[in-house]
């Protein structure tokens, strides 16, 4: 991330997905505290972020975007409950990102039949740069 409001801009999108089901469970909290940290965000303002949702900055770099919506995959994951309404919002938030739709559904896939919900980062590279062709 280059700027503290992109930071602070994927850290509210992440927020906003964490609850599009309509509540936060605590491994969902706790991933996110772990990111806000990762991201250099003080505790105050990653509180306030589930208050007052921050603007959505667009990234521009598509690995930057690759790299968001397997954070937002993760994050759909952890609670170990997949609701129909986060199924639909990470695709809709995928193809807003301008990300392959093939990619997308190669990735979810991938990140289903995986018995800790991760894939290799080669994995997340090729399942959107093969598109490319």
């Amino acid at each position: 991330m280059n700027t503290r409001e992109e930071r602070i801009s994927l850290l509210s999108e992440m927020i906003a997905f964490a609850i599009v089901d309509g509540e936060l469970h605590d491994s969902e909290y706790d991933f996110l505290a772990i990111v806000a940290e990762e991201l250099a965000i003080e505790k105050e303002l990653f509180l306030e972020l589930f208050k007052k949702r921050a603007a959505i900055m667009p990234i521009q770099s598509e690995h930057q975007r690759v790299m968001q919506f397997y954070r937002l995959a993760l994050l759909m994951h952890v609670d170990n409950v997949l609701h129909e309404r986060e199924i639909k919002m990470i695709n809709e938030i995928g193809i807003k990102m301008g990300l392959n739709p093939m990619g997308i559904r190669k990735t979810l896939k991938a990140m289903e039949q995986s018995p800790n919900r991760m894939v290799e980062p080669a994995f997340l590279i090729c399942a959107f740069e093969e598109q490319h062709n």
